[in-house]
């Protein structure tokens, strides 16, 4: 049997992390997954305090935070270092994805032999014009480059096996080349 971690990296997210955490329990997550690891990047407002009232009172969560900012792909990295699940389902703590696409992608994910790695899709980003553009760009020349047959990698609503993704080396930036990744070492993505 498949054990399940929700990793949330976050970083200054105050105004998303009661809002996300309810979504998490409505949603029925929180009874699918074996643990939810948040992972604080150093935020500099009241996100680290609201994450730790939560593992108060709910047993399911823990809570790990970086000695300075780190990023993204650091913070799932240390997440998945410190889990002994072997699914890791990463969701970004600003509020831009429904925890009950991770039911979805979960049903995709156990269904099939075929898959290592399943993907979301955010179709409505809440970004400036500049990062949307700038995303789009880099999706394209990373497209061309690595011929990863992935068009967007910006959504961090992902589940994956642990001990392909550990085996990976890490880099600053990983997060966004998961599928090249996957593929790379012969894995089947699924988007």
């Amino acid at each position: 049997m498949k054990t399940k971690s929700l990793i949330i990296p976050v970083y200054n997210e105050e105004d998303n992390i009661l809002i996300l955490f309810k979504e998490i329990l409505s949603t029925g997550v929180y009874e699918v997954v074996d643990n939810i690891i948040y992972i604080d990047d150093s935020s500099n407002d009241d996100s680290l305090s609201l994450m730790n009232n939560i593992q108060v009172e709910y047993k399911k969560v823990i809570v790990l935070k970086n000695s300075y900012n780190r990023g993204q792909s650091f913070s799932i990295f240390k997440a998945a270092e410190y889990s002994n699940h072997n699914l890791f389902i990463t969701l970004d703590g600003d509020g831009q994805n429904n925890p009950l696409d991770i039911l979805k992608l979960l049903e995709v994910y156990l269904e099939s032999d075929k898959y290592s790695l399943v993907s979301g899709l955010r179709i409505k980003r809440k970004d400036s014009m500049v990062k949307i553009i700038s995303s789009k760009v880099a999706n394209l020349v990373r497209m061309k480059i690595l011929k990863d047959d992935c068009p967007y990698t910006g959504c961090s609503l992902k589940v994956f096996d642990r001990e392909i993704f550990l085996s990976f080396p890490y880099f600053d930036g990983m997060h966004r080349f998961l599928p090249a990744l996957f593929k790379g070492f012969g894995k089947k993505f699924f988007l």
